[in-house]
């Protein structure tokens, strides 16, 4: 089970990663979104502000109103924000929980693509 810290230092990896790669900056450059995440083994939520395919902000707790609410455990989010695992299968599996707009949840699955494009 992940802890706060762990889970920072995770995102913390994965905003470089995703704001530093051109091609999905590039695809994503009109999307917008506040998304929340859960963490179903330890309680843990924490926010994540999505600006024109930049991610801006990630805090913990939970603000504003989501677009996007992910749901899974923390060790999952953790190893998925370090690029250990590509999230579309444990998604298939409903291991991950994923409520949004059809539109949105087909965005993160073209983004998980373009970062694991081998998983």
């Amino acid at each position: 089970m992940a802890d706060w810290a762990e889970l920072q230092e995770a995102l913390a990896d994965y905003t470089v990663s995703c704001n530093s790669n051109e091609r999905l900056r590039k695809m994503q450059r009109d999307w917008t979104r506040l998304l929340h995440f859960v963490c179903s083994d330890n309680g843990i939520v924490f926010t994540m502000d999505v600006d024109h395919g930049e991610i801006v902000r990630t805090c913990e707790g939970h603000e504003g109103v989501p677009d996007i609410v992910v749901t899974t455990e923390s060790e999952t989010f953790c190893d998925m924000f370090w690029g250990d695992l590509n999230p579309v299968q444990k998604y298939l599996r409903g291991e991950i929980k994923v409520k949004g707009t059809q539109e949105d949840v087909m965005r993160l699955d073209a983004i998980s693509y373009v970062i694991w494009p081998d998983a």
